[in-house]
Protein backbone atom coordinates (compact mmCIF):
# COMPACT_ATOMS: atom_id res chain seq x y z
CA UNK A 1 0.00 0.00 0.00
CA UNK A 2 1.34 3.09 -1.09
CA UNK A 3 0.35 7.05 -0.11
CA UNK A 4 1.58 10.63 -0.49
CA UNK A 5 1.05 13.44 0.85
CA UNK A 6 2.52 16.94 0.57
CA UNK A 7 2.38 20.13 2.27
CA UNK A 8 3.60 23.74 2.00
CA UNK A 9 4.22 24.84 5.70
CA UNK A 10 5.84 28.34 6.92
CA UNK A 11 9.03 27.52 8.09
CA UNK A 12 12.34 26.40 6.71
CA UNK A 13 12.87 23.14 5.01
CA UNK A 14 16.02 23.13 7.32
CA UNK A 15 13.80 23.36 10.64
CA UNK A 16 11.68 21.03 9.54
CA UNK A 17 14.25 18.32 8.65
CA UNK A 18 15.77 18.95 11.78
CA UNK A 19 12.13 18.45 13.24
CA UNK A 20 11.23 15.38 11.50
CA UNK A 21 14.84 14.13 11.95
CA UNK A 22 14.40 13.97 15.91
CA UNK A 23 13.09 10.67 16.27
CA UNK A 24 13.54 11.03 20.02
CA UNK A 25 11.37 13.23 20.71
CA UNK A 26 8.67 12.06 18.97
CA UNK A 27 6.31 10.19 22.22
CA UNK A 28 6.10 14.30 23.39
CA UNK A 29 4.07 15.39 20.17
CA UNK A 30 2.73 11.62 18.45
CA UNK A 31 0.45 10.52 20.93
CA UNK A 32 -0.03 7.14 19.46
CA UNK A 33 4.00 6.63 19.82
CA UNK A 34 3.51 5.74 23.62
CA UNK A 35 7.71 4.98 23.55
CA UNK A 36 10.57 4.84 21.17
CA UNK A 37 14.27 3.69 21.85
CA UNK A 38 16.96 4.93 19.35
CA UNK A 39 20.13 3.69 19.11
CA UNK A 40 23.45 3.20 17.14
CA UNK A 41 23.63 6.81 15.77
CA UNK A 42 26.19 6.40 13.79
CA UNK A 43 27.89 8.86 10.61
CA UNK A 44 26.54 7.49 7.10
CA UNK A 45 28.61 9.56 4.60
CA UNK A 46 29.00 13.29 4.23
CA UNK A 47 26.54 14.84 6.53
CA UNK A 48 24.55 11.83 6.23
CA UNK A 49 23.45 9.94 9.18
CA UNK A 50 22.16 7.07 10.28
CA UNK A 51 20.13 5.85 13.76
CA UNK A 52 18.10 2.67 14.30
CA UNK A 53 14.49 3.36 16.03
CA UNK A 54 12.32 1.21 18.09
CA UNK A 55 8.63 2.19 18.62
CA UNK A 56 5.60 1.35 20.51
CA UNK A 57 2.71 2.49 18.92
CA UNK A 58 -0.85 2.43 20.47
CA UNK A 59 -4.22 2.10 18.28
CA UNK A 60 -7.23 1.75 20.91
CA UNK A 61 -6.60 -2.00 22.06
CA UNK A 62 -3.93 -2.43 19.35
CA UNK A 63 -0.33 -1.89 20.39
CA UNK A 64 2.54 -2.89 18.25
CA UNK A 65 6.41 -2.51 18.56
CA UNK A 66 8.46 -1.81 15.59
CA UNK A 67 12.19 -1.22 14.62
CA UNK A 68 13.34 0.95 11.69
CA UNK A 69 16.50 2.24 10.49
CA UNK A 70 16.44 6.01 9.97
CA UNK A 71 18.68 7.76 7.23
CA UNK A 72 18.63 11.43 7.76
CA UNK A 73 20.63 13.09 4.73
CA UNK A 74 21.00 17.22 5.65
CA UNK A 75 22.80 17.91 2.33
CA UNK A 76 19.60 16.92 0.38
CA UNK A 77 17.11 17.76 2.81
CA UNK A 78 15.78 14.17 2.83
CA UNK A 79 15.23 11.27 5.42
CA UNK A 80 14.27 7.57 4.58
CA UNK A 81 13.06 4.84 7.23
CA UNK A 82 13.31 1.35 5.79
CA UNK A 83 11.64 -1.45 8.18
CA UNK A 84 14.37 -3.72 11.08
CA UNK A 85 12.01 -5.66 12.04
CA UNK A 86 7.32 -5.94 13.55
CA UNK A 87 4.16 -6.50 12.22
CA UNK A 88 5.40 -5.28 8.17
CA UNK A 89 6.32 -7.08 5.87
CA UNK A 90 7.16 -4.12 4.39
CA UNK A 91 7.92 -0.84 5.49
CA UNK A 92 9.52 2.51 3.31
CA UNK A 93 8.77 6.06 4.33
CA UNK A 94 10.28 8.96 2.62
CA UNK A 95 10.19 12.44 4.02
CA UNK A 96 11.63 15.94 1.61
CA UNK A 97 12.22 19.23 2.17
CA UNK A 98 12.17 21.76 -0.75
CA UNK A 99 12.62 25.30 0.27
CA UNK A 100 9.36 27.19 -1.34
CA UNK A 101 8.89 31.01 -1.55
CA UNK A 102 6.66 31.02 1.72
CA UNK A 103 8.87 28.29 3.63
CA UNK A 104 8.90 24.82 2.44
CA UNK A 105 7.32 22.41 0.86
CA UNK A 106 6.87 18.79 2.73
CA UNK A 107 6.64 15.64 1.00
CA UNK A 108 6.14 12.65 2.87
CA UNK A 109 5.44 8.99 0.72
CA UNK A 110 4.80 5.67 2.39
CA UNK A 111 4.71 1.90 1.33
CA UNK A 112 4.25 -1.04 3.75
CA UNK A 113 2.16 -3.78 3.83
CA UNK A 114 1.33 -5.95 7.19
CA UNK A 115 2.10 -9.20 8.28
CA UNK A 116 -1.21 -9.56 9.62
CA UNK A 117 -4.49 -8.84 7.02
CA UNK A 118 -6.65 -7.63 9.62
CA UNK A 119 -4.19 -4.59 10.50
CA UNK A 120 -3.88 -4.72 6.90
CA UNK A 121 -7.39 -4.03 5.95
CA UNK A 122 -8.06 -1.41 9.17
CA UNK A 123 -4.89 1.04 7.68
CA UNK A 124 -6.05 0.43 4.22
CA UNK A 125 -9.39 1.71 5.45
CA UNK A 126 -7.56 4.62 7.01
CA UNK A 127 -4.44 5.44 5.38
CA UNK A 128 -5.46 9.02 4.45
CA UNK A 129 -6.64 10.17 7.55
CA UNK A 130 -3.97 8.79 9.72
CA UNK A 131 -1.43 10.23 7.55
CA UNK A 132 -3.06 13.81 7.74
CA UNK A 133 -2.69 13.35 11.42
CA UNK A 134 0.69 12.40 10.97
CA UNK A 135 1.46 15.59 9.26
CA UNK A 136 -0.67 17.36 11.66
CA UNK A 137 1.44 16.49 14.65
CA UNK A 138 4.74 17.63 12.72
CA UNK A 139 2.83 20.68 11.55
CA UNK A 140 1.39 21.70 15.39
CA UNK A 141 4.64 20.72 16.98
CA UNK A 142 6.52 23.27 14.39
CA UNK A 143 3.83 25.48 15.41
CA UNK A 144 4.84 24.91 18.75
CA UNK A 145 9.01 25.58 18.35
CA UNK A 146 9.05 28.28 15.93
CA UNK A 147 5.91 30.14 16.50
CA UNK A 148 2.34 30.02 14.74
CA UNK A 149 -0.90 28.24 15.49
CA UNK A 150 -0.52 25.25 18.01
CA UNK A 151 -2.23 22.66 19.59
CA UNK A 152 -0.83 20.69 22.08
CA UNK A 153 -1.33 17.02 22.93
CA UNK A 154 -3.85 16.24 25.09
CA UNK A 155 -3.83 15.18 28.25
CA UNK A 156 -4.24 11.26 29.65
CA UNK A 157 -3.76 10.00 25.86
Amino acid sequence: MRHRLTRLVPYSAVDIFELVGDVEAYPKFVRWITELRAWDRRPGGEGIEVVDAEATVRFGPIRERFSTRVTLDRPRLAIDVALISGPFRRLENRWRFTPAAQGSELSFDIDFQMRSRLLERLLDANIELAAGRLIRCFEDRAAELYGGRSCKRPTGS
